[in-house]
């Protein structure tokens, strides 16, 4: 997306984005054939491409460019006492509000957050930031009856019975359970893991002592997790299941400032190496932060419906690894050789939501441009400006017209690529029709076999770019080494190093 749009376009965006997705595969209501369940969804066979190498493009950052950082798979279910150490069946609470003419259900925080949105798009960014910060100073202190009565000030509506005849703010946990056990008076109640963070914490002595891991390391994961939002909305930005791509780095007390500056700045490099314009990245500083933090900043997107949270960069001091120490009774500590301390290590983490950054860079690679035809008509051109490693298709391939032996020559194409990338087939419709169902999905590549490809010398093929539309000739024996270098993970991961 150019930088320079103007706001009112820009902003305009999202329903084209939550369209297009719907339209060409990448992202499906959950059981929508029956009329869907409400903030779940489905990947379509284009969107679980992008997701596979968004994933793969941070596994790889992570773990091969760093020397101490490994990966584990944690279970989704866990022992429920890990709930009760991290403070999450006792805190993990969103204040809630419902209006009593609608009967529907609100985050009052999320209420402000809007109402002072609004300011800001109306030019009033200094009571938009003092509205934000009287509801965090609320919030801090725990302050529910102060909450409600700040939206009452603000005048604020529920957006469906246009009304301020609202309840009393209350707190609601955000944790599914279930219960684990083939006799129900004998079932044990578990949770459905809400973060991916506290399966690493519970194997950080596996880890360190089956890989003889030295301070400071990392323990990398992704996987799903669970929050029974009530308030679910804006797409795949919020959803009830959801995958986290997190990094927990423990390192020794005393040298986490340092650490959480190297993360800071290491991630929002990665965000720039996948395509991220810097101009739509900020840093957002908590000002309220958790009981168990010294230090947190989430990096922001400015997505088409305002600024909004992609990732967390936490300094986590160790009451991770204390909690779980006090409530297992297991010693978690360090052992450092050459100076002969013992301690409980502080961790650093990186946390990311793969919803939100699938999310993020379909925003950020949609694309209209006007254009004209050969008949001279004006027409709108719609493409994915995907990173070409991220793209879906890396490469199509198509026979000039359904004719031997073009077609069979293409096919021979098709099977020299396949192994190596995702490729695509197709040999109906025009060629310019072709062209454009292929930049909608993100398509970097299109190769074309003519009739020069069969009667010419030296075997040439046309090779078509996505965003210039541009194309060149190329020999077939060239062919593969060029796809694969133009579309290889390694062109991100070059960038950081």
């Amino acid at each position: 997306m150019d930088t320079n749009i103007a706001a009112n376009t820009y902003s305009e965006l999202f329903p084209k984005v939550i369209s297009h997705a719907k339209e060409y595969g990448f992202v499906f209501q959950s059981s929508e054939i029956y009329d869907g369940l409400q903030a779940v969804y489905d990947y379509g066979q284009n969107g679980v491409e992008l997701r596979q190498n968004l994933q793969q493009a941070w596994w790889l950052a992570m773990t091969r460019l760093h020397e101490n950082i490994v990966g584990i798979e944690a279970a989704i279910f866990m022992h429920p006492t890990t709930w009760k150490a991290s403070g999450h069946v006792d805190g993990f609470n969103d204040p809630m509000i419902d209006n009593k003419d609608s009967k529907k259900r609100y985050r009052a925080d999320q209420l402000l957050e809007e109402q002072a949105r609004q300011y800001e798009l109306s030019g009033n960014t200094a009571k938009a930031t003092a509205l934000l910060a009287e509801m965090n100073e609320l919030l801090k202190k725990d302050d529910l009856e102060g909450v409600r009565n700040l939206i009452m000030a603000e005048k604020i509506l529920c957006p469906i019975s246009k009304t301020a005849n609202w309840t009393e703010v209350r707190q609601f946990n955000l944790m599914f359970s279930t219960k684990v056990g083939s006799v129900a008076e004998e079932a044990t109640e578990v949770y459905l893991r809400p973060e991916t963070a506290q399966g690493i914490f519970v194997n950080y002595l596996n880890v360190q002592k089956t890989g003889r891991m030295k301070i400071p390391f990392g323990i990398a994961q992704v996987g799903k997790a669970f929050r029974n939002e009530v308030v679910a909305r804006q797409f795949i930005m919020r959803m009830r299941e959801f995958t986290q791509m997190e990094m927990q780095f423990f390192i020794k007390p005393g040298t986490q400032k340092e650490w959480f500056e190297y993360w800071k700045n290491a991630r929002r490099k990665w965000h720039q190496a996948i395509g991220t314009p810097d101009a739509r990245l900020r840093f957002h500083v908590h000002d309220k932060l958790a009981h168990y933090a010294d230090a947190a900043e989430d990096i922001e997107f400015e997505f088409p419906i305002g600024w909004k949270e992609v990732e967390g960069i936490h300094s986590r001091t160790d009451f991770d690894l204390s909690q779980h120490e006090q409530f297992s009774k297991k010693k978690l500590r360090y052992h450092d050789a050459q100076t002969g301390e013992n301690f409980v290590p502080y961790v650093i983490e990186t946390s990311i939501g793969l919803d939100r950054l699938f999310l993020l860079t379909l925003c950020q690679a949609y694309r209209e441009e006007e254009t004209t035809d050969e008949k001279g008509k004006s027409e709108t051109r719609t493409y994915l400006s995907l990173h070409p490693a991220l793209a879906p298709i890396k490469v199509a391939i198509f026979p000039l017209v359904k004719k031997e032996p073009l077609v069979e020559k293409a096919r021979q194409i098709v099977d020299m690529l396949k192994l190596d990338m995702n490729v695509f087939y197709e040999e109906s419709a025009s060629i310019g029709k072709r062209y454009a169902r292929q930049d909608v999905l993100g398509t970097p590549f299109c190769v074309t076999v003519d009739f020069d490809t069969i009667e010419k010398e030296g075997e040439t093929v046309t090779l078509r770019y996505r965003d210039s539309m541009k194309q060149e000739r190329v020999s077939i024996a060239d062919l593969k080494e060029k796809l694969l270098y133009e579309t290889s993970i390694n062109r991100i991961l070059e960038k950081l190093v």
